[in-house]
Formats: structure tokens, sequence, C-alpha cells
């Protein structure tokens, strides 16, 4: 059995977008408990030329709603960047999942040689639909979703791995 484009994406983003929701719930509650400022978790980064939580959340859902879109041909969904509260992190997630939802298999399938062209500042990257969602798409996805994990997990959240995963 192949595997199509669209369960190789939608379904994947989508999950981890939850798990997401999760994880920034769980930060918002270990911020409540310890009485943290939640401001203080929501700026936390890793290293000081990284992005901030707030930013990996708005990056990896940025990603997520801009894979869907290309890949569906769609219009990209345009978010305004200002979160500042856990509350406002978890909608985001949860927007961006609900524009997912509006992607369908139809539009997403047989686009394994769609070219995608993206501009970035150091000049324009053109791919295939299958090597911007395998090689660019979803490891960038992952890793600022894996990084709001490890930003909330070094600051003593209680995390675990079946949390990053969500469970079967």
């Amino acid at each position: 059995m192949k595997i199509s484009m669209y369960q190789a994406s939608v379904p994947v983003l989508k999950r981890m977008l939850n798990n997401l929701a999760d994880i920034l719930q769980k930060g918002a509650a270990h911020a409540e408990a310890k009485k943290i400022d939640p401001a203080v978790l929501i700026a936390g980064r890793l290293y000081p030329d990284m992005f901030a939580l707030a930013r990996q959340v708005q990056t990896a859902t940025d990603t997520a709603k801009g894979c869907a879109a290309r890949l569906a041909g769609k219009e990209i969904p345009k978010y305004e960047d200002n979160e500042a509260t856990f509350p406002e992190l978890v909608a985001r997630v949860k927007k961006t999942v609900a524009f997912l939802d509006t992607c369908k298999p139809e539009q997403i399938d047989g686009t394994e040689d769609k070219s995608i062209t993206l501009k970035m500042r150091s000049g324009d990257l053109t791919f295939t639909g299958i090597a911007y969602l395998l090689h660019f798409a979803l490891p960038n996805f992952y890793f600022h979703v894996t990084t709001a994990y490890d930003i909330l997990r070094h600051n003593g959240v209680e995390l675990g791995k079946l949390d990053f995963l969500g469970k079967p």
C-alpha cells in the first residue's frame, strides 16, 4: 500500500499540533502550581540566539499551515504573531488545526511533483511537492515543536516522551 501526500502531511501535522497544545497547557499548569510568572516561560529560550517559546510555537504553526496550504493550492492564513500568554498560544495552535481540517485529501494527493517555491531572504528555494514535504516542511515543523517542548522541559515542566509523541 502506498502512503499518500495527504496522509504524510495533514494528519501528521494535526497530531503533533494537538500534542503541542497539551504541552503548552502543562506549561501553564506548571507556572500556576509553582507560582512562576507565565511570561517567564513564554519568553524562555534554550540559548540567547534562539527563538523564545512563543516564537517557536508561532513558527511551528506557520510551517504547518504553510505546508498544507501550499500543497493544497490554498492561500496561507495570516496570523498576527502577537501571542503573549499560554491561552493565546494554545488558541493559535487550535486555529491552525482548524485550518488543516479544511485541507482535503483530494487537494493534496497527487502533489508529489508539484513545484513549490519559497521566497527566502537568501533567495528562492524550489522543491517538488514530495521534497518540500519530506525534506523541508516536516523537518522544520518538528524542529520547532521539539524546541518548544525542550524549552518547557528545561524550565522544569514535567513532560515525558509520550507528551511529545502523544498516546497511541
